[in-house]
């Protein structure tokens, strides 16, 4: 047998969450070099995952395949196509940034009734969420997909609720209270899709009599597998309806920015980087593979929802008050384009959304580490609080201005390449959609240019007046994030190879080719 590749990349972090829980109480500082060291070697792991990945060989490749539940057809099935190895790479690439980042967010402390933070199962809990991930992009088998889809939310709600912004705690109940709310509040509204998700499972079973992604969609290429056209698309709603939730896309969206506004920056983070991108992930690999016919009847919904979170999200960052808050509603705007991208149908888009998850990921992991670093030295999320900063703090100020410039697409930045493909490609099919959507770069000028003009330029205020800049810790954090949005800003092709392939075999199962361009001909 060959060594089990993909399942190490995903056991490895979870053998850490245990080791780096156990540690004892005192030895709050190994364990925090435990879980970076794990989350290093999980990085390695994926790196060897993505050199070992062929672009130009089978669609999933480094495939294990072993009897799990065997009355019931469930299997243990990994292996990962050209959009699961990058969506890998990037997550194992962006948690030993957020380890660093947190290094410090649960050392003991008095804060009122609080009297310490268990360091250790903050450490351990952000491991545990990395290793469900990992595995979600691995799994080729429905079932096993949907059980780490669905556990991964354990860990994120102790996370969100036990271990919340300090800055925003003021040693009163009101912030706890607030935190309850939002991590409950996350909780609740995956579980409800996760739930009509099961129920969308449980009928594929009866439909399929397995769970096997692949033998799924080869059964159904090849005509010996039959869904009726009502069948498929209330097989198709449920799962897109618990994808939505995860993604987030608008109406269903309303949890992320109170979660993200009450947990830890590098919390934020792991949100909207990390697990959010699983819901568009599985948009590609369940929804378009399992549910063609389906995903084509519901795209022009799908694109109305889209545009409604790209315009609804920009415009409501344009008249935040509370830094991380406007940081999320950037970022429901942006999940806005995956999903445009994704239901656009052409190669353009959908190779522009999986590049548009890579590039988000990284942005938003920037934008938000620095704005994290930001909000601890002053104490507030309020913009308001803020003003000259860049006078007293110019690194700080300057990966700030970065980080933001990324998160509006600026050229030479990796989102603008994402976004621009996207853009062609629902032009190609959809020119007016994509003249709505156009706007929602407008806004997201307007909202990250008043943020840095408001908290890094003007007369410098006296609660600023003192504020260190950037620490060699937050300088390690934040350094690599900033030469990676410039170097595939510049030269995105290391990425768009890895995943074209994939995209023109999903293209392939929807039933769909690229629309020819209307060309006069020469005379």
């Amino acid at each position: 047998m060959s060594f089990p590749l993909l399942t190490a990349t995903a056991a490895l972090p979870a053998i850490g969450a245990i080791a780096t829980a156990a540690v004892p109480a005192a030895q709050r500082v190994a364990a925090k070099w435990l879980a970076l060291l794990v989350s290093l070697a999980t990085l390695v792991l994926a790196a060897i995952v993505l050199v070992r990945f062929d672009p130009g060989g089978d669609r999933y490749q480094l495939t294990e395949s072993h009897a799990w539940i065997k009355d019931f057809g469930v299997r243990y099935e990994l292996g990962v196509d050209g959009i699961g190895v990058a969506l890998v790479a990037l997550t194992a690439l962006l948690i030993p940034f957020v380890i660093l980042a947190g290094w410090h967010d649960a050392d003991p402390q008095e804060t009122g009734s609080r009297r310490w933070r268990p360091t250790q199962g903050f450490f351990g809990l952000i491991l545990a969420v990395e290793a469900m991930v990992i595995i979600s992009f691995e799994a080729t088998d429905v079932f096993l997909f949907y059980i780490f889809f669905e556990a991964m939310l354990i860990p994120m709600y102790f996370l969100i609720g036990g271990f919340g912004d300090r800055a925003h705690e003021h040693g009163n109940d009101a912030a706890a209270t607030q935190r309850s709310y939002a991590a409950v509040k996350f909780l609740l509204y995956n579980l409800v899709g996760g739930l009509i998700m099961l129920a969308a499972v449980i009928g594929l079973y009866v439909v399929a009599g397995n769970f096997s992604l692949q033998e799924i969609v080869q059964a159904r290429a090849s005509g010996s597998l039959h869904m009726a056209t009502n069948t498929e698309r209330w097989l198709f709603l449920g799962f897109f309806f618990a994808f939505a939730v995860k993604a987030p896309l608008w109406p269903l969206h309303t949890w992320l920015p109170n979660a993200m506004g009450e947990a830890t920056a590098p919390v934020a983070v792991l949100i909207t980087a990390v697990v959010d991108k699983v819901g568009t992930f599985a948009m590609l690999r369940f929804c378009l593979q399992l549910f063609p016919e389906a995903s084509k009847w519901a795209t022009p919904v799908i694109l109305v929802l889209a545009l409604i979170s790209i315009i609804y999200g920009a415009l409501l960052a344009v008249g935040q008050r509370d830094i991380k808050r406007l940081v999320a509603y950037a970022s429901i705007s942006h999940f806005g384009f995956i999903i445009l991208g994704i239901f656009a149908m052409t190669s353009q888009g959908q190779s522009g959304a999986t590049l548009y998850m890579v590039n988000h990921g990284i942005s938003t992991a920037a934008l938000m580490l620095v704005a994290g670093f930001l909000i601890s030295r002053r104490g507030s999320r309020l913009i308001a609080d803020y003003g000259g900063v860049q006078k007293v703090a110019p690194v700080l100020a300057g990966t700030f201005l970065i980080g933001g410039l990324a998160t509006l697409s600026l050229p030479g930045l990796a989102p603008f390449v994402s976004e621009f493909l996207v853009l062609v490609g629902v032009f190609e099919r959809y020119p007016a959609v994509g003249i709505v959507a156009t706007f929602g770069i407008v806004l997201a000028a307007l909202y990250t240019l008043v943020l840095y003009q408001r908290t890094m330029t003007g007369p410098v205020k006296a609660e600023v007046a003192e504020m260190p800049d950037l620490r060699v810790r937050e300088l390690l954090v934040v350094a690599p994030l900033i030469a990676l949005l410039i170097f595939l800003g510049v030269y995105p092709k290391p990425v768009t190879d890895i995943v074209n392939p994939a995209v023109q075999q999903t293209m392939s199962d929807v039933h769909k080719t690229d629309p020819k361009p209307e060309v006069e001909a020469a005379k």
